[in-house]
């Protein structure tokens, strides 16, 4: 209980920070996505469902801002959490390098399925142009900002789940 209220209220500061002063610190209109930090990590340290969850409410509050057709980002984000999800029995709570990766892996597909969906079929078709100035600066900075928000994340979430853990026996 006390771990999905911490997912919430992170989920809804993130938000907020991605929103607003995510503005003012973007590079050439470029920002990191915080949320997408989050799905990620909740999919590969609380596992598939989590993930999913997780990537369905942050979708869904970036589509109720945002959005154009709600459930547009809830299902990118839903799918980017239960993927991650899959490498929670490889996910160890010391190595970071396996959520760099992760992370990056996830805002690259992110940026891709953007592009495809909102840009390629509409006709605009200048993908080099999109993966050279969009996403690959995107990437570099959600990586960067990661090395600084991921490990306070990891932090509460490993001492809540041992808590938790701690209760129930």
């Amino acid at each position: 209980m006390k771990r999905n209220l911490f997912i919430f209220l992170i989920m809804l500061v993130a938000f907020i920070l991605q929103t607003t002063i995510g503005k003012w610190i973007a590079f050439g209109s470029v920002s990191p996505n915080l949320l997408i930090i989050l799905v990620a990590a909740f999919g590969f340290m609380c596992g598939s469902s989590c993930g999913l969850l997780t990537g369905f409410f942050a979708g869904l509050l970036w589509d109720l801002f945002y959005g154009d057709i709600i459930g547009f980002h809830a299902l990118i984000f839903m799918y980017i959490g239960y993927m991650n999800g899959a490498f929670k029995q490889i996910f160890y709570k010391e190595d970071i390098k396996l959520p760099l990766i992760l992370i990056m892996v996830s805002d690259f597909l992110y940026g891709i399925v953007i592009y495809v969906l909102q840009f390629l079929l509409r006709g605009r078709f200048d993908f080099p142009h999109y993966m050279m100035y969009v996403i690959l600066p995107e990437v570099v900075y959600t990586v960067l900002l990661t090395m600084l928000v991921y490990p306070p994340i990891r932090t509460v979430t490993l001492k809540l789940d041992s808590q938790q853990s701690a209760l129930s026996l």
